[in-house]
């Protein structure tokens, strides 16, 4: 690649740095060794990285300790203590850890969240404060939680300290930013259309924040919205502050890197993954990004850290290699039949990252301008642009598939690829889908009956729906979630779907089949239905539009095997219940303690298999007054009653817990009547459960 002397403003490729599993989630600049970085993954570790003499990375620590995804990290500052600071990372069991740069294992792990920690921020003294998916932030300071902070009604995605002690920010999924003080909350920021995805302090006075709308806002404490930025055409994840002055990086789902000069988007550098999910600035200048593909690229501006000219052109070749699914709307509604041929780039574009598709013989190619290199840079194929790509195989991987689905999985987070040939089992490769992606395997069923109805009518040679241009789509099914019904969220869509069912994550509407306006046997299904990942519509077919919502779990006809149960809340519930029983029904704390030992045997929490007692105890309940007693047998009955995966270890010595159980166990078979799916204990079926949701209580 040719060389080009460099602007003050423009920022070519310095490395990229390969190691992280999975998609990497977070980024922070080390306070040391000089110039290091932290990164976060969902392969649930942190890396250190620190910069070698060649001007790349080496990885010099590895960070274990989560027992799930790690969803966010920052560097808590030096201490008499700790000289060289400590990392925190957010993860989605729930816990934040703690580390020493030179220790693999946290120092110590913070508890408090009940659900995902999904930001953190340092402040003066060693202070933290962290937000959730639970709706809360949280004040820590060492080991202890000083403070939780209530208010926002759904995900807390951004959380900020301020300069001024005491004084922090918040951003939620309801759309709203709030200041607190000293535990409460002075302000409340409104203007923002979707989920409040990131926050950055400029000064003590004013900060920029991001959304799921496409927009950074800039505001002063004083609650005034003094500009709006637009320039992404997805949602927006992350930005960070340049030291000193007013200018700003951002990262977003439509591939791109964008920097910011004056209130200008002046640079917009595109990259090789779908979702650019966390950006930092490092003590030089420099700019790392981590992405989807599970690649952390750091960017410069100073020509003597720029990559070798084999590396620029292995990062163009990469990039140009790249597959774009228009209904992203990340290019626009794409006419084939209008679209100018190569002849079309040879005028050169008016700003950097102006973007241009032209028609090569059957494909659809797309071009972005580069400012300092003067020329069109090809980012990519665009997907369904043409006939060829929608009558022969897809390539994903290196392979080709006659569908590749998109499926969106949890909220705010990547979306999965599920790659399928028309010869394949579906159960077999749903059970691949999920073992790859490390999901649970109780969503088998819902997997492979999507793909088997998103395949009907199909002959193999066909490519997945997902490959079809924006606008109207054709009869075939749309690539619809197998989790929500719908197919992606399109940002800027027509979104007139009711909002029905607050989504804890979101804050939005979530879809519930049957229910709401225009579910009545003669109404018709919602056009757009709320996303219950996004917090906004879903994408909707024209072939869905008409169709009438059908209930798909209740009722039903087949028997349900639960393996999984809340144990603590279903002892509450006991004991709510057992507090209104009349006296000579009511059970002791004894028995109480029993049952929860009872339900901890079969849920698998305890090593020792039922006694005799504690089985005995299901007859008690059976003799309950009637408002009691149908809650009961739900809660503890069905997950007594179930077999066990392994007979001769659960029923314990032979010829003991069987004879104890089975007398029991026949009452209740008998008594036992059909449950409405409501009341204090509401039924909830494993195949209505759906990923990246709390379960309804």
């Amino acid at each position: 690649m040719q060389e080009n002397t460099l602007s003050s403003n423009s920022y070519r490729l310095r490395c990229s740095i390969a190691g992280h599993e999975m998609d990497v989630r977070g980024l922070a600049a080390a306070v040391s060794p000089e110039g290091a970085l932290v990164s976060v993954s969902r392969d649930r570790t942190g890396r250190i990285w620190v910069p070698n003499s060649s001007d790349r990375f080496t990885e010099m620590q590895r960070l274990s300790g989560h027992s799930n995804f790690v969803s966010c990290v920052c560097v808590i500052g030096p201490s008499e203590t700790y000289p060289r600071g400590l990392v925190a990372t957010g993860g989605n069991d729930n816990n934040i850890c703690v580390f020493a740069l030179d220790q693999a294992q946290p120092l110590y792990t913070l508890k408090g969240h009940k659900n995902t920690v999904c930001t953190l921020s340092s402040g003066k003294f060693g202070t933290l404060l962290s937000g959730s998916w639970d709706t809360t932030a949280k004040v820590w300071l060492s080991e202890k939680c000083m403070m939780t902070l209530r208010g926002h009604s759904a995900a807390v995605w951004a959380a900020a300290m301020l300069p001024e002690q005491g004084l922090m920010l918040s951003g939620s999924a309801d759309r709203s930013i709030k200041l607190w003080k000293a535990g409460q909350c002075e302000r409340t920021f409104t203007g923002h259309e979707d989920c409040v995805r990131g926050l950055a302090v400029i000064s003590a006075t004013e900060f920029f924040s991001c959304s799921n709308d496409g927009s950074v806002r800039k505001w002063l404490l004083t609650g005034e919205c003094t500009q709006v930025y637009y320039g992404h055409t997805n949602y927006i994840y992350s930005m960070a502050v340049f030291p000193d002055s007013g200018d700003f990086v951002s990262t977003g789902e439509d591939r791109t890197v964008r920097i910011w000069r004056s209130g200008e988007c002046t640079q917009t550098i595109r990259l090789p993954a779908q979702s650019v999910w966390c950006c930092c600035i490092l003590p030089n200048g420099d700019i790392a990004v981590g992405a989807s593909d599970g690649i952390i690229r750091v960017f410069t501006e100073a020509e003597e850290r720029v990559a070798s000219a084999r590396d620029l052109r292995a990062f163009e070749d990469e990039l140009a290699d790249a597959t774009i699914d228009p209904k992203t709307g990340d290019l626009g509604d794409i006419k084939v039949e209008e679209l100018p041929g190569r002849e079309h780039l040879d005028e050169p574009g008016n700003r950097d990252g102006q973007t241009r598709l032209i028609k090569d013989g059957q494909k659809v190619e797309a071009y972005q301008w580069s400012v300092s290199d003067s020329r069109w840079v090809k980012i990519g194929d665009v997907l369904g642009g043409s006939d060829q790509q929608t009558s022969k195989s897809v390539m994903y991987e290196g392979k080709e598939y006659d569908y590749v689905f998109t499926i969106d999985v949890n909220e705010g987070g990547p979306s999965m690829k599920l790659p399928y040939n028309a010869s394949e089992d579906p159960w077999l490769a749903a059970h691949n889908f999920l073992q790859k992606n490390d999901l649970s395997p109780m969503f088998l069923d819902q997997v492979a009956n999507f793909i088997t109805e998103n395949t009907k009518g199909q002959v193999a040679g066909q490519a997945a729906a997902a490959g079809h241009a924006a606008g109207p789509a054709p009869p075939q099914p749309a690539s619809g979630d197998p989790f929500t019904g719908g197919a992606r969220y399109i940002p800027g869509g027509t979104d007139t779907s009711p909002r029905i069912g607050g989504d804890p994550f979101t804050g939005s509407g979530r879809y519930i089949p049957g229910s709401g306006p225009g579910s009545g046997p003669d109404s018709a299904a919602p056009e757009g239905v709320a996303d219950p990942f996004t917090g906004g519509g879903a994408y909707s077919s024209a072939g869905a539009a008409g169709q009438k919502s059908t209930n798909i779990y209740f009722p039903k006809t087949d028997g349900v095997t639960f393996e999984q149960a809340n144990v603590s809340q279903i002892v509450g519930k006991l004991k709510e219940l057992n507090a209104g029983a009349p006296q000579e029904h009511r059970l002791s704390e004894g028995f109480l303690e029993s049952l929860r030992g009872l339900l901890a045997s079969v849920c698998g929490l305890a090593d020792a298999p039922p006694t005799v007692q504690q089985i005995l105890l299901l007859w008690k309940a059976t003799r309950w007054p009637e408002g009691q007693r149908a809650p009961v047998r739900r809660d503890r009955g069905r997950r007594a009653v179930r077999p066990p995966p392994e007979p001769d270890e659960a029923r314990g010595p032979r010829g003991q817990s069987d004879a104890g159980a089975a007398h029991p166990l026949q009452l209740l078979q008998r008594r036992a009547r059909p449950c409405a799916p409501h009341g204090p204990a509401r039924s909830r079926p494993v195949a209505g459960r759906r990923l990246g949701r709390r379960r309804v209580q």
